[in-house]
């Protein structure tokens, strides 16, 4: 894990190898100062040697201007070295996820994805900086205070070290209590980013079924969960102070009545007893800051260990040494191919033989939960087949370079989704090079041309997140646009005509066929008429081909699709040629 994320901080080596520099030199200069003010006290003022009060005070103040330098060099090393560590561990976490595959995906919620690229990231940040600078300064200053007591006091310096023995002892049995909830509280936050998310992207329907409450209550369980947890684990680390305050004083005490007794018998001068009280205070806040380092690096293990899994997460699928760049034709061939989600999970798709040659319309239609989304997520390798082989253009799907393979497989998936920016912006998702009127040429043949010529700016109308302002069939017709800018040789639409009335799904079919008769086409259905008219039909049951062939021969010979036909259409086998009833 650790080399994992200490490759992250790449460029930004210089900064953080300057800034501890910086902090050890601040603590060298603010160590000598009490050394400097014994002798100003013994040689100086007890003397009234006022020209040895005059150097060293100038010493001391060289000293104090050096040490602030350090402190702000240090803590600008360390901002940029922190926000750089930052920056690249989420550019790193972005672009990781973008190799990902479907499977890959599925095994995280967005929500969590969301809470490691901003709130463990963040966290993160503090503890690097953290680490750079209080890491290296705290321990210095401690150990170094420590030798400097001994040189001055051996006796009186023992006083610190039964303190720091004391003091380490509570932190082990504070420090470990505590990082039990801090490590529970980043899960919790996936719950608060889950309820907010879910609100925001579901606000219409939150507010038509009027349950505003219920969604403001589930919120603030997940607020008050994260609110617990923080509140239990500071309860304990607030500890810290009162014994830490404690011992402070108590060492002060011990100390002033200590050295009195020694300053009467001359073995020790108000000096030396003056710089071991600063000592004192210096080994015990430093001490305090180590144990604020533990709990800030266990609350941010907890980060780290979510952020590493995500940039070790290997990719299912990948390209194979020497992959083909060219898809000859939309063929496709499924030999014997199963497929399931997880590996030693249940079987999705059984058994499947298909041939489907180039530029044929393929329809398919069969139950919710038939496994036809799974089908066809199969043709772009978006998932692998578990068994079996699946052949596009004559070639192994295996051995394409994955890019160069889904520019040529175009998917209009399930679930439509359309990007913040202009119309021209969301259809140029197909082609980043296309002119506005290969645009429009698209959207003609995507019957959504018409709606957009009646929208105030057009195809320079501005598409809110989601989509939000455009129905269903618009958003619908806009990402087939988008899809057909790909000029692929095979064109997948899943159920993507669903919101659009019969007449239109008609004439995208037949602008299809006249417009693109070299592309294959699979068409996902759940309306007999949508698929009526393909050269084939695939009827899917259970994850199964139950039956292939055109519509006149399933009427014949496949039980589920005649079934299908007659609930659609009362039993009434007259269609007219544009797929409406007569």
């Amino acid at each position: 894990m650790l080399k994992v994320l200490g490759a992250q901080i790449r460029e930004f080596k210089r900064d953080s190898i300057l800034t501890p520099l910086f902090m050890i030199l601040e603590v060298i200069m603010e160590m000598i100062i009490p050394m400097l003010m014994s002798s100003i006290i013994d040689e100086g003022v007890n003397a009234g040697n006022l020209s040895h009060i005059y150097k060293i005070g100038a010493c001391m103040a060289a000293a104090a201007l050096v040490g602030l330098w350090a402190g702000i060099m240090g803590a600008k090393y360390g901002a940029r070295a922190s926000a750089g560590f930052a920056k690249n561990l989420r550019q790193s976490m972005f672009e990781r996820i973008q190799t990902y595959s479907f499977s890959n995906i599925d095994k995280y919620s967005t929500s969590s994805l969301i809470t490691r690229l901003t709130t463990d990231v963040t966290n993160m940040q503090n503890s690097y900086q953290m680490l750079l600078r209080m890491a290296m300064r705290a321990p210095a200053s401690m150990i170094i205070a420590m030798a400097m007591s001994f040189v001055i006091n051996a006796r009186l310096a023992s006083i610190y070290l039964i303190a720091v023995v004391f003091l380490t002892c509570c932190l082990g049995l504070i420090i470990p209590r505590a990082t039990k909830y801090f490590r529970q509280v980043f899960e919790k936050y996936d719950e608060l980013n889950a309820s907010v998310q879910e609100n925001v992207s579901a606000i219409r329907v939150v507010k038509a079924y009027v349950r505003e409450d219920y969604e403001t209550g589930k919120f603030e369980k997940a607020n008050s969960n994260i609110y617990n947890m923080f509140l239990r684990a500071e309860k304990l680390v607030v500890m810290n102070m009162p014994l830490m305050m404690a011992t402070v004083y108590t060492c002060i005490l011990l100390i002033s009545w200590l050295g009195a007794k020694l300053i009467v018998a001359g073995g020790l001068t108000t000096g030396e007893m003056m710089s071991m009280l600063a000592y004192c205070m210096n080994i015990l806040m430093s001490l305090m800051m180590v144990s604020m380092i533990f709990v800030m690096l266990t609350m941010s293990y907890a980060s780290a260990k979510r952020i590493a899994e995500v940039l070790t997460e290997e990719p299912d699928l990948s390209n194979p040494e020497d992959p083909v760049y060219e898809v000859s034709d939309g063929s496709i061939c499924f030999k014997d191919v199963d497929f399931a989600y997880n590996k030693e999970g249940k079987r999705v798709l059984k058994n499947i033989n298909l041939d489907i040659r180039s530029g044929e319309t393929i329809g398919m239609i069969g139950g919710t939960g038939s496994a036809k989304s799974s089908l066809v997520n199969l043709i772009s390798r978006l998932y692998d087949v578990t068994s079996g082989e699946l052949f596009v253009g004559g070639l192994d799907v295996r051995k394409y370079d994955m890019e160069a393979l889904r520019n040529q497989v175009s998917v209009v998936l399930q679930k439509n989704v359309l990007f913040s920016g202009t119309i021209l912006e969301n259809l140029r998702w197909g082609d980043k090079e296309a002119t506005q009127e290969e645009c429009m040429r698209a959207c003609q043949l995507a019957c959504a041309d018409e709606f957009i010529q009646q929208m105030p700016d057009k195809y320079n109308t501005y598409i809110e997140q989601g989509g939000s302002n455009v129905s269903g069939g618009q958003k619908q017709r806009l990402c087939i646009a988008r899809a057909l800018l790909k000029k692929p040789k095979i064109l997948i639409l899943d159920d993507s005509t669903s919101a659009v009335d019969t007449a239109t799904d008609a004439r995208i079919r037949k602008a299809f066929a006249e417009e693109i008769p070299d592309t294959t086409k699979l068409i996902i259905a759940q309306r007999v008429s949508s698929v009526q008219y393909a050269d084939r039909i695939i009827v899917m049951d259970n994850g199964e081909v139950a039956a292939f062939g055109t519509h006149e021969e399933l009427l014949k010979t496949s039980p589920i699709y005649r079934e299908v036909f007659e609930s659609q259409t009362g039993g009434n086998a007259d269609f007219d040629q544009n797929g409406g009833d007569l």
